[in-house]
């Protein structure tokens, strides 16, 4: 299958950024991809709770769900939006993934697990858990023939996850993303190429990039990687524009066959 990543620079304004990134989408469709992925927070970055809560929606009423579910239709693809933040109660959300498929159909859905709550210096705290409600179950689900597992941004930390997903089967796992300058610099290709390599799988990390409205600055750097933990396609700066990558599911057997490593290991789960 052709797979594309689509990089965002997302801002706080829903319309514009469900705008910009039906566009990047559908040049992705036109260049040949059936599975496109977005980044994490594709239709809203803000780091604000107030404004946020000010205009996000319920799943059944969000202008995300509805738009990327007739987009996916007009294109007849598989539409990975890679995270949108989703009301689910009184001042509390979800970081949400959709999967809608070739039809429009929702075909799975996953909450971000593992919460971004961290210090990285005196001048950045990020507590995502004032807001959001971590996720309690992993989702694996199929585009076309492959099996796809979902993840988000700081669950790539979390190598137990994805163990769970090779173990289970994935053959794709994607990270959608919103990292930080700092920690991308210094660990987003490292981590990605080392899911790929323990789990056999390829590995699509749409990301966000650059200086965004609400004040953050993102890494950028959407890649993807193979089941051999080599780099396939890069999009080398923190730009909005689309990385596109033909897959070969035989790699993901020809990986396993050499190195079965999760089978190796027993479970301490």
């Amino acid at each position: 299958m052709r797979a594309a990543c689509i990089q965002l620079r997302s801002g706080a304004d829903i319309e514009a950024n469900i705008e910009e990134a039906s566009a990047l989408i559908r040049e992705a469709s036109d260049k040949g991809a059936t599975f496109i992925a977005t980044p994490e927070m594709t239709h809203i970055l803000q780091r604000s709770p107030n404004k946020l809560f000010a205009v996000i929606q319920p799943e059944d009423s969000d202008a995300g769900v509805k738009a990327f579910s007739t987009l996916a239709a007009e294109l007849s693809i598989d539409l990975l939006i890679g995270s949108m933040a989703i009301q689910t109660g009184e001042r509390r959300a979800a970081n949400r993934s959709f999967l809608f498929g070739p039809d429009g159909a929702l075909k799975a859905r996953y909450d971000k697990i593992h919460l971004f709550d961290v210090t990285l210096s005196r001048k950045e705290t990020w507590k995502e858990s004032n807001v959001y409600d971590g996720g309690q179950a992993s989702s694996l689900t199929n585009i076309g023939s492959a099996k796809l597992g979902l993840t988000i941004c700081y669950d790539l930390r979390f190598a137990h996850l994805y163990r769970q997903y090779g173990q289970r089967g994935a053959e794709i796992i994607a990270v959608p993303a919103a990292f930080t300058r700092p920690t991308g610099e210094a660990h987003w290709h490292t981590l990605l190429r080392a899911r790929a390599i323990e789990t056999g799988s390829f590995i699509i990390a749409p990301a966000q990039g650059g200086d965004h409205e609400d004040g953050r600055t993102t890494f950028g750097h959407s890649l993807m990687v193979n089941p051999w933990g080599e780099i396939i396609a890069e999009r080398d700066n923190d730009t909005p524009g689309i990385l596109l990558a033909d897959i070969n599911l035989s790699e993901v057997e020809e990986a396993r066959r050499k190195i079965p490593a999760w089978n190796h290991s027993p479970d301490f789960t």
